[in-house]
């Protein structure tokens, strides 16, 4: 099988089960004939841009981002920093984010996705993002803007 067929597996298996550790999603792609490790099911995780959502109670899921307005990106990016994210640093034109461990490649896609022309790029960790400006003017905006989301 191949890697389309188990990416869309993994869609299918995250839109209608509760999978909240890769090692559960390496044993349902198994399940389904994939011959995987968890090393190949975290790649996957991260090119299908898969977030983590609170059930409650400190339960998480996998899901499916499926946001496409900037305004509606902004507004989950807004509920996820009170959440996860625990603080917002600068470093000349380099922002770093710290979040709850295991949130951090979510958070950066919704960054990613605002799609602004001040941010160069993402790069995420298990708690650490950091955001690339493209100026040391835009970081400090971006530094306001987002510890603005902290309180």
């Amino acid at each position: 099988m191949n890697k389309a067929e188990r990416h869309r597996a993994i869609q299918e298996i995250v839109s209608k089960e509760e999978i909240s550790t890769q090692k559960e999603l390496v044993d349902k792609l198994r399940e389904r004939g994939f011959n995987v490790t968890q090393a190949t099911v975290s790649r996957d995780i991260a090119e299908l841009h898969l977030v983590r959502v609170a059930l409650g109670k400190g339960r998480h899921k996998y899901a499916l981002a499926d946001l496409e307005l900037p305004e509606d990106v902004l507004e989950v990016l807004r509920k996820r920093f009170k959440e996860f994210v625990r603080d917002v640093d600068r470093g000349g034109n380099i922002l770093v984010i710290k979040t709850a461990e295991g949130h951090a490649s979510g958070i950066a896609l919704l960054i990613d996705r605002l799609k602004r022309d001040e941010i160069v790029g993402t790069l995420a960790g298990e708690d650490t993002i950091l955001v690339v400006a493209r100026s040391e003017e835009g970081a400090r905006a971006l530094e306001e803007e987002f510890g603005g989301f902290l309180a």
